[in-house]
C-alpha cells in the first residue's frame, strides 16, 4: 500500500488505516478473537495506522489493540485519544482537557496498550473550561517526556487549531469526513490544515456504514447499535437519505468496485494529505476496505459522485443532541 505523510513532523502512514472503535462498542456485539485477527491481518496487508481511544469500551479497546499488536509494534502507527470522560449514564459524557488530566490519561493509555510510547496522541474533544493552549502545552510535555511522538486534535475548529499550532506543531487533525459529511470543506478547517501543513485523518469515511449501501433501516441494526439513535438513520431522514443510493450503487458497479470502496476512493482522491480510517470488526469487510486503494478516481468521477451524494441535502445531524454539544464550533 502507498504511503502518505501527515503534517510537517514526518509522520508516515499507509494511505488507508483501521478504525478499531467498533471492536469494543457502539456497532453491536463483536467477537474479540476475530477483532484481534482483523487487526493483525490488516497489518499483514500493509495497513499501518491503528486508531483507538481511551473512551472506546471504557478502556477495553486500548487493551484489545495492545493485545493485537504484540510482536508487531514496530510496524504500526499507534494512535489514541483522551478527553472524553464517560459517566454511568451512556447518554452523558464530560470533557476534560486540564494539564493534570492529560498526563493521567496518557499514563493510563500507555498501561492499557502495553507500550512505552504512543505514536499519535489526540485531544478527542476540546474542553470548554480549559484554554486550548494549556491542553496542548501539556501534550507537548508528553513528547519531551518520551511518552508521545506526535500530537493531534480531533473535531477542532479552524480558530482553535491555529491557537494550538502556535503552541506546538500539530501533526494531524482527525475529523469526520465522507461524501455525506463535508463540513471541514466549508468551515475553514480543511483550508487551515493545508495552510499550516497539518495532515487530516478522516474517520467514518463510509458515513457510519451508510455508504456501504447495505443498511436498510435503523430497525435492521443490532439493538445496541448507536446508529439506531443517530438522526441520519432514523425514520424519514433515513428514507430521504437512502434515495441517493440507487445511482451511487450504479456508479460503483460501472467502475467495478463496491459502494464501500467507492466511498474510500473518493476520500483518497481528495488529497495526498488525507488518510481515511474505515472501521470494521469483520475480516470480510477489511479486505473490501483495503482494496479500495486499487481504485483511482478521475476528477470527473469525483465531481459526479459529489452530485449524486449531495451532502447539503443530507437529512439529520451527524450526532444526537448530546454529541453535537461536544463539537468545537
Amino acid at each position: 500500500m502507498k504511503e502518505r505523510i501527515l503534517g510537517k513532523t514526518g509522520l508516515k502512514s499507509a494511505e488507508i488505516g483501521l478504525g478499531c472503535m467498533g471492536m469494543s462498542e457502539f456497532y453491536g456485539q463483536a467477537d474479540e478473537a476475530e477483532s484481534v485477527k482483523v487487526i493483525r491481518t490488516a497489518v499483514e496487508k500493509g495497513v499501518t495506522m491503528l486508531d483507538t481511544a481511551d473512551m472506546y469500551g471504557r478502556g477495553h479497546n486500548e487493551v484489545l489493540v495492545g493485545k493485537a499488536v504484540q510482536g508487531i509494534r514496530d510496524r504500526i502507527v499507534l494512535a489514541t485519544k483522551f478527553g472524553i470522560v464517560r459517566s454511568d449514564d451512556p447518554e452523558k459524557r464530560g470533557v476534560n482537557g486540564s494539564p493534570e488530566y492529560v498526563k493521567q490519561a496518557c499514563d493510563a493509555s500507555l498501561k492499557r496498550l502495553g507500550v512505552d510510547i504512543i505514536d499519535l496522541y489526540y485531544m478527542h474533544r476540546k474542553d470548554p473550561s480549559t484554554e486550548i493552549e494549556e491542553t496542548v502545552s501539556a501534550m507537548a510535555e508528553l513528547i519531551k517526556a518520551g511518552k508521545v511522538r506526535h500530537i493531534g486534535l480531533s473535531e477542532v475548529s479552524a480558530h482553535n487549531l491555529k491557537r494550538a499550532h502556535a503552541v506546538y506543531p500539530i501533526t494531524a487533525v482527525q475529523a469526520e469526513y465522507s461524501l455525506w459529511t463535508r463540513d471541514i470543506e466549508e468551515n475553514g478547517l480543511l483550508d487551515t490544515c493545508r495552510e499550516l501543513g497539518i495532515g487530516i485523518v478522516a474517520y467514518s469515511p463510509l458515513g457510519r456504514g451508510f455508504l456501504s449501501g447495505s443498511i436498510e433501516s435503523a430497525e435492521s441494526l443490532a439493538p445496541d447499535d448507536f446508529r439506531r439513535n443517530n438522526p441520519r438513520f432514523m425514520g424519514e431522514n433515513m428514507r430521504k437519505n437512502a434515495m441517493m443510493l440507487a445511482e451511487y450503487k450504479k456508479m460503483a458497479e460501472s467502475i467495478g468496485c463496491t459502494p464501500a470502496q467507492l466511498a474510500i476512493a473518493w476520500i483518497l482522491a481528495k488529497g495526498e494529505d488525507i488518510v481515511p480510517i474505515p472501521g470494521t470488526k469483520r475480516l470480510k469487510y477489511l479486505e473490501d476496505n483495503i482494496n479500495a486503494a486499487n481504485f483511482r478516481l478521475t476528477p470527473e468521477q469525483v465531481v459526479r459522485l459529489e452530485k449524486i451524494i449531495d451532502w447539503k441535502h443530507i437529512a439529520g445531524d451527524r450526532y444526537g443532541a448530546e454529541g453535537m454539544k461536544t463539537l468545537d464550533k
